[in-house]
Parts: C-alpha cells; structure tokens; sequence
C-alpha cells in the first residue's frame, strides 16, 4: 500500500502528465529571461488538481508558507517533523523547480515549549544551533537557498524585541544584531553549499528600515559573515507603489555583492462582500506587479521573484483582513489569471527578448 506522500507523488506526476498545459507560461518566459519566478505553497493542497497542475505548470521555484517554520517542523523539544518539507521538495523535484527554504529564526510562529520554555540564554542558544544544524543538513542539497533569519527589525531599522534577541535572547542582547551574525554562521557551517539570505518586510523602498538593512550586510561582508542575499517581501497595499526606490534600493544592495529575491510578493485591493474587486483596480494592480518585476529585471542582482501564494482562491489576505481586502494575486479563485499575470508575462518576455 502506497503512503501518503508516495500517493501523493503519483497523482501529481499523472495530472501533471494528463492536463494540456496552456503555452506559453511564465516559467517558459521566466527561464529564457535567466531569472527564477516562484510561489510560497501549502503542501496540502497538492492533491487538489487544478492547484497542482498550475504550480507545476508557471513556476520554477517553490517554497513552503509554513512547512518548513518551528511549529510545524518542531511541535515539540525532542522531535523533528519533516513530512510537510518534504512534501515540499518532494513536488520541486518532481517537476523541476528549485526549492527554496523558509524559514530558520523569527520571532513568530514558534512552539508554545519555547516560547514559554523558561530557557536560560544558554540553553535556547543551543536549541537554536540544534535546529539550524538538523533542518539544514536534513534538506542539505535539496533546498538552494534559506532565509535564515526573518524581520529582525522594527520599522526605525532597529533590532527588534525578540525570543532570540533579549527576551531571554542567546546571550548576544548587548551586541545589536549578533545573534543575526551567529545564526548565518551556524548554518553556513551546517550547509555550505547553500545560499543564505535575511528576509525583511517593509524595507523594499528607500526608507529608515531600507538604511539598516542595507548597513546590516555592508557590516557582514566587510567582515566576512558567510551571506549570500536580502529577500525583500513586498506584501503591497498601496497602489501607489514607489517603484524607482525599490529600484534603487535593489541596485545598492547588488552593489555589495550580494543577490536580492523578491520573496513574499502580492499587492492587496478592496474588495467587497463577495471578494470581488473593482475592474478598475485590477488593472492598476497590474501596474504594480509589471512595476516590480521591472523593478528586479533592471539588475541581474535580483535573481528571483516569489509571490505569497499564487491563486485567489488561498490567500492569506482576507482572514488577516477581516475580509475587506484581497484578490491579491497573479490568478483568481478558479485559477484564471488575472491582468497581473499578464502584465508579469509581458515583462519578463521583454527582458527574455532583449537576450
């Protein structure tokens, strides 16, 4: 008898192989552009068709929303959980997209053990190396690229109050964004032949949090911190997106010597009671998204761009909004895609053509 994820595994590779797949796609524009374009998933829902088949079809990147965080992978002290991970990579491979890592410390989305665990600074210290050492080497030449430590900063570019920073922290609370520092340094050891990278909100721009950031991996190359890239969110709810500043923001941080992936992309609209937007704002959302992806083709620095899901029809928008905003991605709640889509194809075509 087949288990799960061997279940799983079959009935991807046979809808994938039994589906007409719609030509062209953005992966087929993506990859003769030289770029990767991917989508944050829920292993979940891989078993839904139409889901599965459109993830395999436009992407050539894949990350989990939440497979990969503490609480899933870690529900408690003693035991490593990695069967949605593996889900995960499991699909990646299956279909030839490269699997992207997400993500090692945050001071969210963590077990109720630990965060109430009553650790002395030491001893969370060691089950922080502990779990980059075991999640890293578990998935060692199986997921390129890790964000290893996520939104460290408040919106003032300072290290923020964290579990692992001062609350207890492990033992670096005097030394600013040291326990950043060491966590780089505890993963490049346990794999070092991927990519690491510090992923922020809110510091896409030109701005207070853009500075420190920027300052932050000025510091780590100078001094040789193993650090390879700044992911950069970008959950857009302003229409009115200053995208000449993220240019210029991709453009300084390039200029460092280190990569920038877009990694958590979707721009929100008003919508109303049924989920519906206004015509009129999806074609401005399409503005933003051609903006952006334009924003990432003007450098060969920026060597990806992920949106945070990638249909309608699952997105982590309306329950955070109360259901007041969504629609916030490339295709709608029965995987059509939407004016954005087409405005991501056409960029990515350009810089495709240009080559």
């Amino acid at each position: 008898m087949l288990t799960p994820l061997r279940q799983f595994s079959f009935l991807a590779l046979f809808v994938t192989a039994t589906v007409v797949t719609p030509s062209p796609a953005l992966r087929q524009a993506a990859e003769q552009a030289h770029i990767l374009v991917g989508a944050a998933v829920r292993p979940s829902l891989f078993s839904e068709a139409a889901y599965s088949v459109t993830l395999a079809r436009e992407f050539n990147m894949i990350e989990a929303e939440d497979g990969m965080k503490w609480w899933v992978v870690r529900r408690n002290e003693g035991t490593f959980d990695f069967r949605a991970g593996d889900e995960v990579v499991r699909f990646g491979q299956a279909h030839d997209m490269k699997v992207r890592g997400h993500c090692l410390v945050w001071d969210r989305d963590n077990p109720e053990w630990l965060v109430h665990g009553n650790f002395t600074p030491d001893r969370l210290s060691q089950l922080l190396r502990e779990h980059i050492t075991t999640v890293m080497k578990h998935y060692a030449g199986q997921v390129f690229a890790w964000d290893v430590v996520n939104e460290a900063l408040d919106d003032k570019g300072r290290v923020k109050d964290s579990l692992w920073y001062n609350h207890p922290g492990i033992g670096l609370s005097d030394k600013g964004a040291a326990y950043v520092e060491q966590a780089f340094r505890w993963a490049h050891e346990a794999d070092p032949q991927a990519l690491l990278f510090y992923n922020e909100a809110e510091g896409e721009g030109l701005n207070r949090k853009s500075d420190a950031i920027y300052a932050l991996v000025k510091d780590f190359k100078r001094r040789g911190i193993p650090f390879d890239g700044v992911g950069l969110q970008l959950h857009i709810s302003q229409l009115d997106l200053d995208t000449t500043a993220i240019a210029a923001n991709i453009a300084r941080l390039t200029a460092l010597g280190v990569q920038v992936h877009i990694t958590e992309l979707d721009v929100s609209l008003p919508v109303d009671s049924s989920g519906t937007p206004r015509s009129d704002d999806l074609l401005r959302q399409a503005a933003v998204y051609r903006a952006v992806v334009g924003a990432c083709l003007q450098n060969p620095g920026c060597t990806a761009i992920q949106t945070w899901g990638f249909t309608d029809k699952y997105s982590w928008i309306g329950s955070h909004s109360h259901g007041t905003r969504g629609a916030a991605l490339p295709f709608d709640r029965t995987y059509k895609p939407k004016p954005a889509y087409d405005a991501m194809f056409e960029e990515l075509s350009r810089k495709r053509d240009r080559h």
